[in-house]
């Protein structure tokens, strides 16, 4: 099966056919290329997305994702993005073994059809101009043989008429014979160019058409084959990459299973659990016995620890419990019994229990100068170095965090000075490399670091030593529930206040002056925060969500509405109020207030 036997007639068909197989070819080139765009948008949009997710970098979110869900979250983001890494390998892979491959190889095509169908126009061009001599000599000799009978006859003609003269027909038969001689000059030149004829004929239709039509046709078989190909490494690129994102599958499926439930539950429990045990029973407090307590000045000096009690009791006289309140103070022990200064009604006058808490308060504020008021407690600051300020649990937390962070520290610095070391021996057996003594200061420099460093892991240790001394023990829960605070005196109550930690980080049972101060300004504040509410001066919105971590805060959510009970006094905080129970200071930035200019005071809760 040969075009150039089969089709020695079609040239003209075959040339549409080429150059529709070129077309087709082409088609097939734009395709690839723009599923190799779309490859790369649809990769670009899984990173985006990707990368839309992921938790950023110092942030709160950041925190939440030790969970082993949002740790599978992650793993399922990474993946997604090793996914799209997968796609831009085949993007790239069909660009360069297809696309640019076929494109070459179009141009190949082209100029080597452009060649074969030059020839072969060239070969039709010889056999018609040889087609044309031939028809040229034939109607000479035609012509040629028709002047030779004429002047034949012409001879006959004169050589029969008796009054024709002996000289013109001797012209006559002179003028025939020439003729006849032409005429048989173009018989051998048109017997000549017609054998040349059919030998061009001959070998344009048998050998110069097929060879040329044969080349036509390895061509068109070529890039069938070369587009099959291509067809088969498109199928082969894209099932390269199949194992790789079976892996990223297998990856996410992997992540999914490592979800544990109890693990998160108990990560929980570790972020948030204080240490301390739940309140005990609330005693009950018999009104109806006769007040027959009377405060004196005298009585009031000699008692000052049991007055600083009293006081203590009538401002949490409320009912509130500690764990459930935003200030997160030391939950107070229940009073052994009712007394006359815990009864709102009663004929105890407010100015003579208020004389020797004014009194203390006084100097408190003489004693510590650096304290200018106590909204600044409240609102939380730089916290102490010993984490004093969280519960027990969340101060363990902490305080092994810093030490384990210490030691990295330390660890760095010893290697630190290895390297130091072996870099000064090196000096010494190769003095030319540089002087030994210049590393003497580097040394003594990080042996002075590493044992600032060590000081203050034993300074973190002790703490933690402390701390975990400390921590209440969970079958404690029953015997403190069952009347702990009963047993103690109420000398004993203010020592358990005021155990708090020295400002040299140790911790003290003695009552320093220092101690006691503070435990008295704090009560002056609980005094005025829960016996005498301050009014709603107005209303406000919150305008975005605040998470109120600090002690003195309150958390908000965006579009909330809330209570005004003080305005911003120029240090950017508004003090609002939720519901009877909470209340705390926001960024005054953070939501839009609208005072009520007739507010006489009355308190309306959410």
């Amino acid at each position: 099966m040969s075009w150039g036997t089969e089709l020695w007639d079609q040239f003209d068909n075959l040339e549409k056919h080429t150059q529709g197989g070129i077309d087709i070819l082409e088609k097939y080139i734009k395709f690839v290329k723009e599923r190799t765009e779309i490859e790369i948008s649809y990769a670009k949009q899984l990173r985006n997305l990707s990368k839309k997710y992921q938790p950023k970098r110092n942030s709160k979110e950041e925190e939440e994702y030790k969970y082993t869900s949002c740790k599978a979250f992650i793993s399922t983001l990474n993946e997604m993005n090793d996914y799209a890494g997968q796609h831009e390998v085949i993007s790239e892979n069909m660009t360069s073994q297809i696309t640019v491959e076929l494109t070459r190889y179009v141009q190949e095509l082209k100029q080597e059809r452009k060649s074969h169908f030059h020839d072969g126009r060239k070969a039709q061009q010889h056999i018609e101009t040889c087609w044309k001599q031939l028809e040229s000599s034939k109607r000479r000799f035609e012509r040629d043989c028709k002047e030779a009978d004429r002047a034949q006859q012409y001879f006959e003609k004169m050589d029969a008429d008796i009054n024709v003269t002996k000289a013109d027909v001797e012209k006559a038969r002179q003028q025939a014979q020439l003729r006849h001689q032409m005429a048989e000059d173009s018989k051998a030149d048109y017997s000549a160019t017609l054998q040349k004829f059919n030998h061009e004929q001959h070998e344009h239709y048998y050998t110069h058409i097929p060879n040329i039509f044969q080349k036509i046709q390895e061509m068109e078989e070529r890039r069938i084959v070369r587009i099959g190909e291509s067809m088969k490494t498109y199928a082969e690129v894209d099932r390269q990459v199949i194992p790789i994102i079976g892996k990223c599958l297998d990856g996410i499926a992997k992540a999914a299973e490592s979800i544990d439930q109890k693990n998160d539950s108990q990560l929980v429990i570790e972020a948030y659990k204080s240490g301390f045990e739940p309140p005990g029973d609330i005693e009950f407090e018999d009104y109806t016995q006769p007040m027959k307590r009377t405060i004196s000045e005298t009585s009031l000096s000699n008692s000052r620890g049991d007055s600083k009690t009293e006081l203590k009791f009538s401002s949490k006289s409320k009912g509130k419990l500690w764990p459930f309140i935003k200030k997160n103070k030391p939950p107070p022990p229940p009073p052994a019994s009712a007394s006359p200064s815990a009864v709102p009604n009663g004929p105890q006058s407010p100015k003579q229990q208020k004389e020797p808490l004014s009194h203390r308060f006084n100097e408190f504020m003489t004693s510590k100068p650096k304290i200018h008021c106590f909204r600044s407690l409240k609102r939380g600051g730089a916290g102490p170095e010993d984490f004093s300020n969280l519960p027990p649990e969340q101060r363990r937390k902490k305080l092994q965090q810093k030490v384990d962070e210490l030691n990295k520290e330390i660890q760095k610095e010893m290697d630190q000075r290895d390297a130091i070391t072996k870099m000064k021996d090196v000096y010494v057996k190769n003095p030319q490399m540089g002087d030994p003594g210049s590393l003497d200061h580097k040394l003594i420099e990080v042996g002075q670091n590493i044992e600032k460093l060590r000081l203050e892991v034993q300074k973190f240790e002790a703490w933690l030593t402390e701390v975990e001394g400390r921590l209440p023990v969970r079958g404690e829960q029953a015997r403190r529930q069952s009347g702990m605070y009963e047993a103690q005196t109420t000398p004993s109550v203010n020592n358990c206040a005021q155990d708090r930690e020295s400002p040299d980080g140790s911790y003290t049972e003695e009552q320093s002056q220092e101690n006691e101060l503070k435990m008295m300004a704090t009560e002056f504040d609980d005094e005025f925060d829960d016996e005498e509410p301050l009014p709603t001066i107005g209303t406000c919105k919150a305008l975005y969500t605040f998470e109120g971590q600090n002690e003195g805060t309150i958390s908000i959510a965006e579009g909330e509405i809330l209570y005004v009970i003080e305005e911003d006094k120029g240090d950017g905080w508004t003090r609002i109020r939720r519901n009877e129970d909470e209340e705390g200071y926001v960024p005054t930035s953070y939501v839009e207030v609208y005072l009520d200019k007739n507010a006489k005071g009355a308190m309306t809760y959410i």
